[in-house]
């Protein structure tokens, strides 16, 4: 009996692999690939990306503030950075958290305080990377968006 079932055994083996075994080889592939490709994310295009999420988000609070208080605020650039022209100091930043970035277009924008402004665009670059660019824009109507 015991021969028997020892065969039995020895031709189950000599199958192949289970399909749990083949499902944890998988598992292991992809997230081999997944940490591969977070470790290999170009950084001056991540970089370039925050910061025109940043700047759009201080746009539509610059905008917030400007319609909240009355007061025209203008969005300037700076030999340092940005500043918000009609707001008190230090409200909103007023400098990049990257190296390297830089206006390439709109050296002003209008934020307010009327309800609907112009149609406005920023165009941004990072210095490693020049031939890459971040555009922050608004109809006028809907908030600031990166293109």
């Amino acid at each position: 009996m015991n021969t028997a079932f020892s065969s039995v055994c020895t031709r189950a083996r000599r199958r192949g692999v289970t399909l749990l075994e083949l499902m944890v080889v998988v598992s292991i592939m992809a997230l081999a690939t997944a940490g591969v490709s977070i470790a290999l994310r170009d950084a001056p295009n991540a970089q370039l990306e925050r910061e025109a999420d940043r700047l759009a988000a201080l746009f539509e609070a610059g905008r917030a503030a400007s319609r909240a208080s009355g007061v025209p605020v203008r969005w300037e650039v700076t030999s340092d950075g940005f500043r918000f022209d009609g707001l008190p100091p230090q409200t909103l930043p007023d400098h990049w958290l990257a190296a390297g970035i830089r206006v390439a277009s709109a050296q002003s924008i209008s934020l307010g305080p009327e309800p609907i402004i112009g149609a406005q665009a920023v165009v941004l670059l990072i210095r490693e990377a020049p031939e890459r660019t971040a555009t922050v824009a608004s109809d006028g109507l809907r908030p600031f968006t990166v293109r």
